[in-house]
């Protein structure tokens, strides 16, 4: 989806809130086209277990294990998902700073304050000047915006052989994505900046508030209503393992009838799932390419991991936890507006903080601040995911599926970093540290 400063942290937020899959979006996060079989061996056989036992047949020594299954990583296979991670460690440097040289260009050439005039020109509704600048802003930002889209989401994915798509099937998902943005994004700022002109001295609070109520709506439509527009989704065919996951799900309380299959394929060849929505929306969704190219044990795996984000409440979680940083973005937001607009206010045209023309400025605000969060966030995240892990093993009970599984995904992610580096940019768990839970857990099972 094209990148729209102004709402990233709803986007964010909402993204967040359903629950992402086994696979994680952190920096550079995205598909293989080989199979798994293409670039990471099977799973060890009983000879590999054999061999990473302790002398005492009875004692599984899991730090053995877990460096058979690393051995099954060629080194050109790791050199080249860690080069393409590290990669976007970068991206999110040069990812913050374009923008902040958007948000100038549209602030020091007038550019803001004419998109403004032109809404006043074209009617007298408050509410409706602002959706049209809100409308502007987007589809402007965008465009702006596209080079660094371009080669961050289609020439870097298939430089990497990381994407399935042509170009002309990536921009449709480019341009839906923008209709959404440009739809919810209106009537986003417009609830937001009507909360500012009412509320000018305590707007940060008011502002944080429908923050957080967007960031449920949009948790709760996104996979019924917003989802299906990218993928077709499609009930599981009977077979043991859509009555194994069901079985699952009903054991640990989900209240799913029904499993899900949508074509990612035809982006990618990433796996992935998801048990999403809340307030009677909840869905389990797997995607093709989990069920072409993984076995059932890594299929339950992975949907043990995905349940045990729903069982352990972590989409409501997830809300407080952001509804905290919303309610202090606004009010950094607040104040260091106002300490800006009292030296270039005038020269950039903006009035106060209910002018819509001072968007790109609070857009680079609430970028910095994220930006500056990025450890603590990752850390939310990853503690929860490291959760979830746990609650798979124990639901699924497939130590082996779901350290493959922790393979299949090193076609795109570092598999073994350092620690300050997996603290400050890792926003679930390395691929190492999940196969050696999954082996400690085997071992401790196993007496």
């Amino acid at each position: 989806m094209p990148r729209l400063p102004t709402l990233m942290l709803v986007g964010w937020f909402t993204l967040l809130a359903a629950t992402p899959s086994l696979q994680g979006q952190g920096p550079g996060a995205s598909a293989s086209p080989e199979s798994a079989a293409a670039s990471v061996a099977a799973a060890p056989t009983t000879g590999d277990m054999a061999a990473a036992a302790a002398p005492d047949a009875q004692q599984f020594d899991a730090e053995a294990a877990t460096e058979a299954y690393m051995s099954k990583l060629s080194p050109e296979a790791r050199a080249r998902s860690d080069a393409y991670f590290e990669g976007g460690y970068w991206l999110l440097l040069w990812g913050f700073l374009y923008g902040v040289g958007v948000a100038w260009l549209l602030l020091a050439t007038g550019l803001s304050a004419r998109m403004r005039d032109l809404g006043e020109r074209l009617t007298r509704i408050r509410w409706l000047q602002t959706a049209i600048y809100a409308v502007e802003y987007i589809v402007l930002t965008a465009i702006l915006s596209f080079p660094l889209t371009l080669y961050q989401d289609f020439f870097r994915e298939h430089g990497y052989g990381l994407s399935n798509q042509t170009f002309l099937q990536w921009m449709r998902d480019e341009l839906v994505g923008l209709g959404v943005g440009v739809v919810f994004g209106a009537i986003a700022l417009t609830l937001i900046y009507a909360v500012i002109r009412r509320s000018p001295r305590n707007w940060w609070l008011w502002g944080a508030g429908v923050g957080i109520v967007l960031v449920v709506i949009g948790a709760t439509i996104a996979p019924v209503y917003i989802a299906p527009l990218f993928n077709r989704y499609e009930p599981l065919p009977e077979s043991e393992l859509r009555s194994q996951l069901l079985s699952m799900a009903r054991a640990n309380g989900i209240p799913a009838d029904n499993v899900y299959v949508f074509d990612a394929s035809k982006q990618s060849k990433r796996i992935s799932a998801n048990v999403s929505g809340m307030f009677g929306t909840v869905r389990i969704s797997l995607n093709d390419n989990l069920m072409n190219r993984a076995t059932p044990e890594e299929v339950r795996a992975v949907l043990g991991h995905e349940m045990g984000h729903y069982v352990l409440n972590h989409v409501y979680k997830g809300v407080v936890y952001f509804a905290v940083i919303i309610v202090v973005g606004f009010a950094v937001a607040k104040w260091a507006f106002e300490r800006v607009t009292a030296r270039t206010g005038e020269r950039w045209g903006i009035s106060g903080a209910g002018d819509v023309a001072g968007l790109p400025l609070l857009a680079v605000i609430f970028s910095a601040y994220i930006f500056l969060l990025t450890p603590v966030l990752n850390t939310m995240t990853r503690s929860a995911e490291a959760e979830a892990d746990m609650f798979g093993l124990n639901a699924a009970r497939e130590p082996d599926g779901f350290a493959q599984a922790a393979l299949d995904l090193s076609e795109y992610r570092k598999m073994h970093p350092g620690p300050i580096e997996e603290f400050i940019f890792f926003d679930h768990p390395s691929g190492w540290n999940r196969i050696h839970r999954a082996m400690v857990w085997k071992g401790e099972e196993g007496r």
